[in-house]
């Protein structure tokens, strides 16, 4: 059985959310999942006034913890078309994991969400990749067998290279079912492809 941790940084509750969906679709294939967050960079003051979701469940992952995992699915919302500093900032303290090769082999993803449409997503994903990749994961995408990505009835997030979702402006737009069912089949497809490895 695989083991898989599905690893986020969200402001506002939307990567958050498909977090989860992440991690019910790689339950659904019979992986062991745990879904963690990395700390909150921004002082408490900042964060309350810029209205922060403060209270979410997911504790709070250490750098340590990475390679007890068969895979790692990372989540970050877009910051100007890059990942967040908060998961940045973790992922930098991880070269005792890469000095050791310690993740060599394992199996990873990344999914995100942006503002807009063209915010930036596809660079945001190819930003957790690229970390991944150096860490020596192996990576799967959200391939074109997931088709709801190709829906032209209404505005949908989603890409081959992760699932994603459009928050609006204003934040207030919250993933589709679309974009959720997107990142249970990346999920799913992530955790079948870690059991296949190691199981």
């Amino acid at each position: 059985m695989a083991k898989v941790l599905v690893l986020y940084y969200s402001s506002y509750g939307h990567i958050e959310t498909m977090a989860a969906a992440i991690a019910e679709g790689a339950r659904s294939a019979g992986a062991t999942v745990d879904v963690k967050r990395v700390p909150e960079t921004a002082p408490e003051e900042v964060a309350k006034n810029a209205h922060f979701k403060l209270d979410q469940a997911a504790p709070v992952a250490t750098v340590a913890e990475l390679e007890h995992y068969d895979a790692i699915i990372l989540g970050s919302p877009t910051r100007f078309g890059r990942v967040s500093s908060q998961m940045a900032s973790f992922l930098d303290q991880a070269g005792g994991l890469w000095a050791r090769g310690a993740l060599n082999g394992k199996v990873g993803g990344a999914f995100t969400s942006t503002a807009s449409q063209h915010g930036g997503q596809e660079v945001t994903l190819f930003s957790l990749i690229t970390n991944l990749m150096h860490f020596g994961l192996t990576i799967v995408g959200l391939p074109y067998s997931y088709q709801g990505q190709m829906s032209l009835t209404e505005i949908v997030g989603g890409s081959p290279y992760g699932a994603t979702t459009i928050a609006g402006p204003d934040g207030s737009r919250q993933p589709s079912e679309i974009d959720l069912a997107g990142a249970r089949h990346q999920g799913e497809l992530i955790a079948k492809t870690a059991a296949k490895l190691f199981g």
